[in-house]
């Protein structure tokens, strides 16, 4: 049903009874229903959600109608309540000042059915078509609110899958370079102190999170191609021959391989890390013999971290030594086996290093 023949709920507000019946009696044969008050501080009382329209008389004792119309504009939620002022005053200022108290538009006493029926239309149309506007905002709000916390549980269900993700991948790539060092008689806590190690260097030298975390991750990995390498060599109690010290350098390139051409980052960090964390800063090292910062960075971080925990660790052919005794064999390699600048870095943290070290002791 359109405005014109819709049935409204309106509000008559007049002193006097005689033109509050007149006002009904037009309003019901336009087939409306009326609630009727006398006064301001009444009109008020009987005002709701469910009033479409007000027409208010201006001059009543008390509460005159500008008051009214004030009162009702300060209430938000009538803002938008249409309100046509019958009156007598036909002065231009006092139609001014029903504009600036809210009115939408003024009726002449004596009233015209006619003229009255047309700005009661005129103004419930712009009512209703602000009313639907508003509840197609309020149902849009709610398909909002609603598409809104369809996509955070669907997020949070797929972050939660990520991270399930992420971490059975975590746990492969641990379990697969334990199986490298169990081979070497280690029970694992090498690779746990080593990669630690490796995130404090990392984190000293201002990596961003990213890249300390791939770190950490990452560098078990480093000494996996140990499973490609002979029993009779790896767990050898003596020193090797050159011939089986060709074959154990052997190992890097076999990690490298074994990691290379995956999708994962770790799978790719860790093969940069198992060819390069034997290079040396001097060029000395190998397998590709390559010096300063032309050694990947994690290259670097790792010979390091690696050195530091192969020297304090027991070893088949080997004992382990104290920690004062290994940074002694190390500092001689500052500047020609480590990069000077990491191994000053992992010094700083020592403090540091000695929880890690004490964290994770073998088994």
């Amino acid at each position: 049903m359109n405005s014109l023949t819709r049935k409204e709920r309106i509000l008559i507000v007049d002193d006097e009874l005689i033109n509050r019946k007149v006002l009904e009696g037009l309003l019901k044969a336009r087939g409306h229903e009326c609630v009727s008050a006398e006064n301001g501080p009444a009109a008020l009382k009987l005002l709701d959600k469910s009033i479409a329209l007000v027409l208010l008389d201006i001059m009543m004792p008390g509460m005159d109608g500008f008051s009214v119309v004030r009162a009702i504009r300060q209430m938000p939620e009538y803002a938008d309540l249409p309100i046509v002022m019958v009156t007598a005053l036909s002065a231009r200022e006092d139609r001014l000042r029903a504009v600036e108290a809210g009115a939408n538009d003024f009726v002449a006493k004596p009233i015209d059915a006619t003229e009255l029926g047309v700005r009661m239309t005129s103004l419930l149309r712009m009512k209703n078509y602000h009313d639907e506007l508003k509840n197609y905002q309020a149902h849009l709000q709610q398909m909002v609110a609603e598409k809104t916390s369809a996509l955070r549980s669907a997020l949070l269900a797929l972050e939660n899958a990520r991270q399930a993700t992420v971490q059975a991948h975590m746990e492969t790539i641990h379990k697969l370079s334990a199986a490298a060092e169990y081979k070497d008689e280690d029970t694992g806590s090498h690779i746990m102190r080593m990669s630690r190690y490796c995130e404090l260097i990392a984190r000293a030298r201002g990596l961003n999170e990213d890249d300390v975390e791939l770190i950490l991750n990452s560098s078990p990995m480093h000494d996996i191609g140990k499973m490609g390498i002979p029993d009779a060599i790896l767990l050898k109690p003596g020193k090797l021959d050159g011939d089986e010290w060709e074959i154990m350098r052997g190992h890097t390139l076999i990690g490298a391989r074994i990691l290379s051409g995956g999708s994962s980052k770790f799978l790719e960090a860790g093969a940069e890390i198992a060819l390069s964390h034997h290079e040396k800063w001097d060029g000395s090292g190998y397998p590709n013999h390559l010096a300063g910062e032309n050694i990947p960075l994690f290259g670097r971080i790792c010979a390091v971290a690696d050195v530091f925990d192969a020297l304090t660790s027991r070893r088949p052919y080997k004992m382990a030594l104290p920690n004062q005794r290994s940074l002694e064999i190390m500092s001689k390699g500052r500047g020609s086996h480590f990069d000077p600048d990491l191994y000053d870095l992992f010094l700083a943290n020592y403090d540091e290093v000695l929880k890690i070290q004490n964290s994770f002791h073998d088994a």
